[in-house]
């Protein structure tokens, strides 16, 4: 569904040309400093505007309708808001019958009986996760001193993000790229196994954001290439402190007290604007598809601060939990 967390609970909502977008969260600690320009940064971040990136423009201005009294969080449930108002809905008109190759669009269609809002993807759309970059802004308050931070590492197969960039650009067609995310400061201890343990519940979570196809942590699939003489973290401390950190600061499914490392796979946009085949769903023909309208090129570019924070956003969560446990 629509909803992610236990005691730091988030419900996202709207569509991409609907009236607006926004989270619903629940359970936010009372006494937060709160304000509309603490958003600011991050949402800065995600804007679009530079090469590559889509030429819709939104202000994306938080309005913060429930949850924050005198600059503060009340401890109720916190509604933030964002208007959707540069829309040009008339250039996904086709989509009713002539679904993007690589998109929701067909699953959609199929699993809603054409009910879906198919307008700039509707409700898949990546417009959707200004909600998990808000919510992100609140838990990073809430896991301070732990910091989380994400970098965009390579592009289209280039750890030279510009060229690639250029060359997508150039060629009309798009790419995708590997986001590395590091949490540092974190506690060991964090992490409910087997099916809530920090792997799962990350997992879950970055799956969630529209276009990322793969998740690895620590040294990921090359450690099914190492021996356990070289996978081996070897503790150096009483404090669990480790020579290496192939295990992604990660055993058992609960952190180790050592810096939380992994690396998710952002796919190409499915929108480019080279001729593609596809099915005529109401004639059932095959059907030439060359999209208009405004799209990125490298989706990659502005994910960053999305995996950064719906990371926080787990951590939160998990934190909240150990205290619960804790009696704290």
């Amino acid at each position: 569904m629509n909803n992610f967390g236990k005691l730091f609970r988030i419900s996202i909502y709207g569509e991409s040309h609907g009236r607006e977008v926004g989270i619903l969260i629940d359970g936010c600690p009372a006494g937060i400093p709160l304000s509309a320009q603490d958003f600011e940064k991050d949402l800065l971040r995600r804007k679009a505007g530079a090469k590559g990136t889509t030429p819709r423009l939104e202000a994306d201005k938080p309005f913060l309708k429930s949850g924050v009294f005198n600059g503060r969080t009340s401890g109720a449930p916190l509604l933030i808001a964002f208007e959707n108002t540069n829309i040009k809905s008339k250039d996904y008109e086709f989509l009713k019958d002539i679904p993007r190759p690589g998109h929701a669009d067909f699953t959609a269609q199929r699993k809603y009986r054409g009910f879906n809002d198919y307008r700039g993807g509707g409700h898949f759309s990546g417009r959707i996760t200004l909600g998990l970059v808000a919510a992100g802004v609140i838990a990073k308050k809430i896991i301070a001193p732990i910091e989380v931070s994400a970098t965009l590492i390579e592009a289209g197969g280039d750890k030279d993000i510009q060229r690639a960039v250029d060359k997508a650009v150039e060629a009309k067609d798009s790419i995708g790229g590997i986001i590395q995310c590091e949490a540092r400061r974190l506690p060991c201890g964090l992490g409910e196994p087997f099916f809530d343990s920090v792997e799962s519940l990350l997992s879950h979570m970055i799956f969630a954001i529209p276009a990322v196809k793969g998740i690895e942590f620590g040294a990921g699939f090359q450690a099914a290439r190492m021996t356990g003489s070289q996978h081996n973290d070897l503790i150096v401390d009483t404090d669990g402190s480790t020579g290496t950190n192939f295990a992604g600061g990660i055993n058992g499914g609960i952190s180790n007290g050592n810096p939380l490392i992994f690396r998710a796979a952002v796919k190409p946009t499915s929108s480019i604007s080279l001729p593609q085949s596809t099915i005529n769903m109401k004639t059932g023909k095959r059907s030439e598809l060359v999209i208009e309208g405004r799209h990125d090129t490298c989706i990659a570019l502005r994910a960053p601060v999305v995996v950064e924070n719906a990371t926080a956003v787990v951590l939160a969560d998990l934190l909240l939990r150990e205290r619960s446990r804790q009696g704290h």
